[in-house]
């Protein structure tokens, strides 16, 4: 790809192809199909949604659909303004040395700092897709410089660093964020003003066909074998007695382990329930005030073992 005389950092372009093995049923493609709209006619997206919901892994696949080249940002309570547009780095020395007159040798030097764009400034001046996920992890003062991106098109970038103050934004320049409204560590209040324009779509779980289908797709089982294993996780998640949400990711993670050791996916291999314990009941704190909670989970979740898959054969 080649590289803008304006200093942009190729490492942080990536050049995405539609995922082979992305699953689309129609609730995805329904969602991609909205996103797309709403970018085609130049409104910026955000994808909110609880963690495993899959909000990365569409934003990516939804900037492979539009073919430009993506600038990705992860939003982080360290990153600031600069971080995201720009700033003087390094140095450029200039000696002079005049020998007009013979006997005499004089000396000037002089040292000036010179501008390095960075992310969001090589997307809004190129033209690529922007995918900033989990914006709200960032301090508002840090995302204020997106408000005259998002609506006038243009960015503001001070006077005293750059020699224009401010860059028309590339027509083709589109925008994907991305945030978990209820993460409570490290995230921030999304100001209204950003808000106010981003189109957001609110991503819920995924229907019991399409958590199969993509458990089944990533894990290389049939998705006959996967099915109790998602229904186990989803009546899990139903049922409220958690402190972390199981997600897809516990499907498919109980499913690979199945498939590389050759379990049984039936409450008859005590191989099978271990696995399922191990990566359910950490989802409850551990706590010595929770000690008896756990318990009780454990009790429910061998119940739902035993519900599911109890009648296989070892």
């Amino acid at each position: 790809m080649p590289v803008s005389p304006k200093n942009p950092n190729p490492t942080t372009i990536i050049s995405l192809r539609p995922r082979p093995d992305f699953i689309e049923t129609p609730a995805v493609q329904e969602v991609t199909r909205r996103t797309l709209t709403y970018l085609e006619a130049g409104f910026p997206v955000h994808l909110r949604g609880l963690a495993g919901t899959g909000k990365t892994t569409l934003a990516l696949h939804i900037a492979a659909k539009i073919g430009r080249p993506v600038v990705l940002i992860v939003g982080d309570e360290q990153l600031s303004t600069a971080d995201l547009i720009g700033g003087q780095q390094g140095h450029r020395y200039r000696r002079v040395v005049d020998r007009y007159i013979h006997s005499v040798l004089k000396y000037e030097e002089d040292s000036t700092q010179h501008w390095v764009d960075n992310r969001l400034t090589t997307a809004c001046r190129e033209g690529f897709t922007l995918i900033y996920d989990e914006f709200t992890r960032s301090r508002p003062e840090a995302n204020n410089v997106l408000l005259t991106i998002l609506e006038e098109r243009l960015l503001i970038v001070p006077s005293s660093l750059r020699e224009e103050s401010y860059l028309k934004v590339h027509p083709e320049f589109r925008a994907i964020l991305t945030s978990n409204p209820q993460e409570y560590a490290g995230v921030h209040e999304a100001q209204d003003a950003i808000s106010d324009r981003l189109v957001t779509l609110d991503l819920d779980y995924y229907d019991r066909e399409t958590e199969i289908t993509i458990t089944a797709a990533r894990s290389g089982v049939a998705p006959a074998v996967v099915a109790p294993i998602v229904d186990i996780v989803r009546d899990f998640r139903t049922s409220g007695e958690y402190d972390q949400a199981p997600t897809l990711r516990a499907c498919i993670m109980i499913a690979r382990v199945v498939a590389q050791q050759k379990f049984q996916v039936a409450a008859s291999d005590p191989h099978f329930i271990a696995l399922c314990l191990d990566i359910l009941e950490s989802k409850k704190l551990f706590s010595k005030q929770a000690r008896e909670q756990r318990g009780q989970q454990r009790k429910m979740l061998l119940s739902l073992i035993e519900h599911h898959v109890g009648k296989k054969k070892a």
